[in-house]
């Protein structure tokens, strides 16, 4: 793999529609865990730091996703979907990039909706994924349109990070599980690549993100309060929770990405008051 910078104009252009990852999963780690491991890294606080006693253990019931849905057989009505799902100031969102993201998410309904007794909702399922692949495409405009780049090494470095919190030796050791899973490694590092991207523009518009010890500990607060009332609750399984300067750097992690979450999502709102968009679902 080279070193070179790929430029911004490239990484919009067909390597990022192939795989664009949706902003309601802005997380990279949630993603390529959830296809590794069959376990989320966790979108709260207490996920943060349950993960760290145990990085095998699956943070909830309903992170073994696309497998689970497999499992039971549902599949969902790719028909109804056009060839261009949306227009977003004159890029196109087209089938070929919006059914690989929506079947992971009709996946991981179909199997919440095994334990819940109701079917997913096809019709609310693809408008979120249009909404969130609208989102992405708004992002990368604005990135682009700052002059900001992915590297090889960037993504390099992001899916190195990515292994070592999932107790792996390498970024190939990472690439070859989650190709097990049906994601190639191309797919995974077009996604990591968007990740970056966005994590980059976050930085532009805010500046660092650098959590204070005072929210550190508020998150950890969280975690300790959710492991209680999962006591209360007669929820089994539940694994206590590490001392905070052990789980310090997970916590760093998750208000990271709620940080950038956060921005990223009032972003979105700003450009979508001035952008030209047409979802044909």
């Amino acid at each position: 793999m080279t070193s070179s910078k790929t430029s911004l104009m490239s990484l919009t252009s067909s390597a990022r529609r192939r795989t664009r990852t949706a902003l309601g999963a802005l997380s990279v780690a949630a993603v390529l865990t959830l296809s590794a491991c069959g376990g989320g890294s966790g979108s709260d606080p207490g996920d943060a730091a349950a993960d760290s006693s145990a990085s095998s253990s699956p943070s909830d019931s309903g992170s073994d996703g696309a497998s689970d849905g497999a499992a039971a057989g549902a599949q969902p009505d790719l028909d109804a979907i056009p060839d261009v799902v949306a227009e977003v100031n004159g890029e196109e969102v087209t089938k070929e990039e919006f059914v690989p993201i929506y079947e992971a998410a009709f996946a991981q309904a179909a199997s919440q909706a095994q334990m819940g007794g109701e079917a997913p909702d096809e019709e609310q399922l693809r408008k979120q994924t249009a909404d969130d692949l609208v989102d992405t495409e708004l992002l990368a405009q604005e990135a682009e349109a700052r002059g900001l780049e992915v590297s090889d090494d960037d993504i390099d470095a992001e899916l190195t990070t990515l292994a070592e919190q999932n107790g792996m030796k390498s970024a190939d050791e990472l690439l070859k599980a989650v190709e097990q899973q049906g994601v190639t490694a191309e797919q995974a590092r077009d996604q990591v690549g968007t990740q970056v991207l966005v994590e980059q523009l976050v930085a532009d518009e805010n500046g660092p993100i650098e959590p204070t010890d005072k929210e550190l500990r508020a998150l950890y607060a969280q975690a300790k309060e959710q492991q209680a009332q999962a006591g209360q609750s007669g929820q089994g399984g539940a694994q206590k929770i590490p001392p905070f300067a052990q789980v310090r750097d997970q916590l760093v992690e998750q208000a990271t990405n709620q940080e950038v979450g956060r921005v990223a999502t009032a972003l979105v709102e700003d450009l979508r008051a001035d952008a030209d968009i047409t979802i044909n679902l």
